[in-house]
């Protein structure tokens, strides 16, 4: 006689939402502080006019994004409410249309069609509504909005990302400033793309290739900007 083990698992997928907003912010806060650090500085500035630039951009930056991550996941909060709502009052009004609509999509899905009606029932009959919703609506548990967790994921890692190359500033002499923020940027840009790679299940290098290209082209702007308008100055 065989034996069941059940084992509980753990999906990846399940993290997507706070992933996307730490990742986000702490990648945000790394690339436009240290752009902003490397600028400032480019263009001649002293120690105490780069550190007061690179901390405001740390506190705005931050707020920024909890503002941002707010109202965009919140606008997707409103709207799967909105179709929750109307998925209800279909429910309420046409439920055998309901039912047969549940039924096509699982036909679809390659299920045959006496089988498929019989588990649209069986799974209308436990929650119709969580049933249509994630099988017609494409909206779970794992997948829903969560603003107020976007919210603060992007704003602790933007906060979190800002503090390292603020910190090389802090430390670096004058003449190596530039130089360190970039290099020690670029290094925070990599190992961010691996454990964020890491973190998803997916394959560490294109995203350290991603992050630390785009990385290092907006630095590089910034401080040709900064360079730029030192000298004109």
């Amino acid at each position: 006689m065989s034996r069941l083990h059940l084992h509980p698992e753990s999906h990846l997928v399940s993290r997507i939402g706070w992933l996307r907003a730490a990742v986000l912010g702490a990648n945000d806060g790394i690339v436009s502080t240290a752009s902003l650090i490397v600028g400032v500085a480019a263009a001649g500035s002293g120690r105490t006019e780069v550190l007061v630039a690179g901390l405001a951009g740390l506190v705005a930056g931050a707020m920024s994004m909890a503002a941002g991550e707010y109202v965009s996941v919140s606008s997707q909060s409103d709207t799967e409410q909105a179709d929750l709502a109307r998925e209800r009052a279909e429910l309420a009004a046409q439920p055998a249309f309901e039912h047969e609509e549940l039924a096509r999509i699982y036909v679809g899905r390659g299920v045959e069609p006496d089988l498929a009606r019989q588990v649209a029932g069986q799974l209308m009959a436990h929650d119709a509504l969580a049933a249509h919703a994630r099988d017609e609506l494409g909206i779970s548990e794992t997948t829903a909005a969560r603003p107020i967790q976007a919210a603060l994921a992007s704003a602790a890692t933007f906060a979190a990302g800002a503090a390292l190359p603020l910190l090389v500033a802090l430390l670096a002499p004058p003449p190596l400033r530039v130089m360190a923020v970039f290099a020690t940027a670029l290094a925070f840009l990599a190992l961010l793309g691996a454990v964020g790679a890491r973190a998803g299940g997916a394959a560490p290098r294109r995203a350290v290739l991603r992050v630390t290209f785009w990385g290092a082209l907006a630095m590089a702007l910034t401080a040709g900007v900064g360079a730029l308008f030192g000298v004109a100055a």
